[in-house]
């Protein structure tokens, strides 16, 4: 049986990988490895290894990385006690290869480690761009580490050939997000209410904002405009899902939890939904609010609006549900105002999503399963162009 260990080290990553996990689960030829680190061990974070235990996962490795700090000196010590611990982790588990999601710090160690021990990694949503992340970077050097792509679009399977890979090794299967939109069965709006302790409204808004990881120190700035055009909506209900452990999470966090303290008949707040709530929350929703991925992936499969904030998603491929505003209060007031315009409801009845419509995971199984022997010596793929020799 080919080993396939599966990284993971948070919450939203978990949730995306969770059809995939099920259908190499399924398949005779393949035997499921995890390997849990990052947010998953964390308390502050949720302790979130516990859903995928749940979930009937076995975790075969538990890395601890102690992501206890924000700051960028914290978050590189994390890389480097990555380094050490996921090499061990290989050491003992043998993988044939891994599997890697997106374009975290804790991913781009992982791949690195990997890459180190010889061991093939297969990488999903490689080639997307986010222009105010550091993600940015780390996306696209984990890409030159791994050997599979799995593109989530045409555009970012055409940047992953441009990058120099094989084309033979790059392959199209659209957002593993849109896999848990189509099979999960979603909570009703009423059990949805006993479990989050909490009561829609005439309108609904799902919040969830993140550090823009490329700029100093804007994150309080940007979020205290966000939540004081939150303050003036009436009849209108807000739910918090909590920052990642990136560079000014914790400010974020801070805020969300006085914001809440204050506004208790109005708004609510969560470390970790889950999966199967946070979509069931998404469904029953006017609109993803901040700049998460998930309001520019996911939410166009609802046909709901996305306000998208500020720079942290700049270059992904958006659906027309997508309106994109400045960190500043008139621009998020005017996107707001557009949300519940006559014209832009209408328009979200034919959105389509250029992220696809499902089965990503019975695609990356296939690859797995036929790929034959590897060579891991790449040779880079060659694009003909003229270069600019001014």
């Amino acid at each position: 049986m080919r080993k396939v260990c599966i990284f993971t080290g948070t919450r939203a990553e978990y949730g995306l990988l969770k059809p995939l996990m099920y259908e190499i689960k399924k398949e005779k030829s393949l035997k499921l490895q995890i390997l849990a680190t990052g947010m998953h061990l964390s308390p502050e974070f949720g302790l979130t290894y516990k859903v995928i235990e749940e979930d009937g996962f076995k975790i075969d490795e538990k890395v601890e990385i102690l992501v206890s700090a924000d700051t960028p000196t914290g978050i590189s010590k994390s890389m480097g006690l990555g380094m050490i611990g996921f090499s061990e982790a290989y050491q003992r588990l043998q993988p044939d290869m891994i599997v890697i999601l997106g374009d975290r710090f804790e991913a781009f160690v992982a791949a690195a480690a990997a890459m180190i021990a010889r061991i093939p990694v297969a990488h999903i949503q490689g080639g997307e761009a986010s222009y105010g992340l550091i993600d940015e970077a780390i996306r696209h050097a984990i890409t030159k580490m791994s050997y599979w792509h799995f593109a989530t679009t045409v555009q970012s399977h055409k940047r992953v050939i441009q990058l120099g890979e094989d084309p033979k090794r790059v392959f199209h299967v659209g957002a593993p997000g849109i896999d848990n939109v189509k099979n999960l069965k979603l909570l009703s709006r009423e059990h949805l209410e006993r479990d989050l302790k909490f009561r829609f409204n005439k309108r609904n808004l799902l919040v969830t904002f993140h550090p823009v990881t490329l700029e100093h120190k804007t994150a309080k700035m940007q979020f205290q405009n966000l939540l004081d055009v939150l303050d003036e909506l009436n009849e209108t209900q807000i739910i918090f899902t909590k920052s990642n452990a990136d560079t000014e999470g914790r400010v974020i966090n801070d805020m969300i939890d006085r914001y809440v303290s204050q506004q208790r008949r109005k708004a609510v707040a969560f470390t970790s939904l889950g999966q199967l709530r946070y979509l069931s929350t998404m469904r029953l929703v006017d609109a993803v609010v901040g700049n998460s991925s998930s309001g520019i992936i996911e939410a166009p499969a609802f046909k709901i609006g996305t306000i998208n904030i500020g720079d942290r998603q700049a270059g992904r491929v958006r659906a027309k549900s997508t309106i994109d505003c400045q960190p500043t209060k008139e621009s998020i007031r005017a996107a707001v105002q557009k949300l519940y315009s006559k014209e832009f409801q209408k328009q979200l009845r034919s959105v389509v999503n250029p992220y696809g419509e499902g089965q990503t995971a019975q695609k990356i199984v296939k690859v797995l399963r036929e790929a034959k022997s590897v060579d891991i010596k790449k040779s880079f793929y060659d694009i003909s162009f003229e270069p600019n020799r001014k």
